[in-house]
């Protein structure tokens, strides 16, 4: 029997520090997220990190909290709901991070008789800490906990037309009666190392301007490739001028060299720039969270406005749009259907 486990990135039981402390200590201690060596990983992560870090994203999640719980899990809970209602096989949720667990939504699954998981990652676009970290931890607890299972994973959907044609017509929806002056695409950034070790030909990535636009297997597993091709066929959709759009990488942490330009750097800069009206669009993200609630539609928005900006428009993601849901459901579908995935 078939069934399907959609999985996000998670969220604290609550914007409590208690609660955000030990989410940050396994977020921040995946190898996958910072990777060095395990020692050093405590150290940077137990030792420095944790002292500071939860009061004050605690802080963060208090302020964009809502009663229903945290916004990531509430609209990942009512899109898997969408998702379920537009197909036959069961279909299961499960966070990387916090709960529901991955080794949960499996549980789910295999007491409903599945042994065949399509395991879909909800991230557009492939990386190490995203992806990747999702498809090592799905298969080391299925060797320990349902070695009966196989699984099928969804590849990244970054370039899928009917992935691009409904973030498009999103973001035109959002748009509309609002005469934005910029379009700005803010990708979620990582280390530069994270491209370097992803690079399958060990020699593609300079991470220049010409390397991401240069055909090469390297862009299978490039992120930055991937955020600068989701951007290119989102503006071709919607017919947007080259001087009215502009690419950033936001969220980086201190210490190492992450994907420029910086996102709170450029819009800083943009009311010199004479642009007084900003729309920013997170195509990272298929659910709203910290990140974009947050870092873009709080305190981006105030930053610009406090730099001379003067109307702020922050482009909400996929979250349960009906459409996007219908788009997720009948992947699953083709997958149902065929004997190998058809994405």
């Amino acid at each position: 029997m078939k069934g399907v486990l959609l999985v996000n990135l998670g969220s604290p039981d609550s914007p409590d520090p208690k609660d955000v402390k030990p989410y940050l200590d396994e977020f921040l201690m995946d190898k996958y997220v910072i990777d060095v060596p395990f020692l050093l990983r405590a150290l940077l992560v137990r030792g420095i990190i944790l002292r500071k870090r939860p009061k004050a994203s605690a802080h963060a999640y208090k302020q964009i909290w809502w009663d229903e719980g945290s916004p990531l899990i509430v609209l990942s809970q009512r899109m898997h709901k969408k998702v379920q209602e537009k197909t036959d096989v069961p279909v299961a949720l499960a966070m990387r991070y916090g709960k529901p667990s991955i080794e949960t939504g499996l549980q789910e699954l295999h007491d409903k008789g599945v042994t065949e998981v399509l395991l879909f990652p909800l991230y557009p676009q492939y990386a190490m800490a995203s992806t990747l970290t999702i498809l090592v931890l799905a298969e080391e607890i299925r060797k320990k906990k349902f070695p009966h299972m196989t699984f099928t994973d969804v590849p990244a959907f970054y370039n899928k037309p009917d992935y691009i044609k409904v973030l498009a017509k999103t973001i035109k929806s959002s748009l509309e009666g609002f005469d934005y002056d910029h379009l700005l695409f803010s990708y979620h950034g990582i280390p530069e190392r994270h491209i370097r070790k992803t690079d399958v030909t060990k020699s593609h990535c300079k991470i220049n301007d010409t390397c991401c636009v240069t055909p090469s297997a390297a862009h299978k597993f490039c992120y930055r490739h991937q955020c600068y091709e989701t951007t290119r066929l989102v503006v071709e959709e919607l017919g947007i001028p080259e001087d009215k759009y502009s690419l950033t990488f936001q969220s980086r942490l201190s210490g190492d060299k992450w994907l420029e330009p910086y996102t709170d750097v450029e819009i800083n800069k943009m009311p010199d720039k004479g642009i007084k009206n900003l729309a920013v669009v997170t195509p990272a993200f298929v659910a709203d969270c910290l990140e974009t609630l947050e870092e873009i539609a709080m305190r981006a928005n105030e930053d610009f406005k406090e730099h001379g900006g003067e109307k702020f428009l922050a482009v909400p993601c996929l979250n349960d749009n009906e459409e996007w849901a219908g788009v997720v459901a009948d992947w699953i579908q083709e997958w149902v259907t065929a004997e190998t995935p058809v994405m």
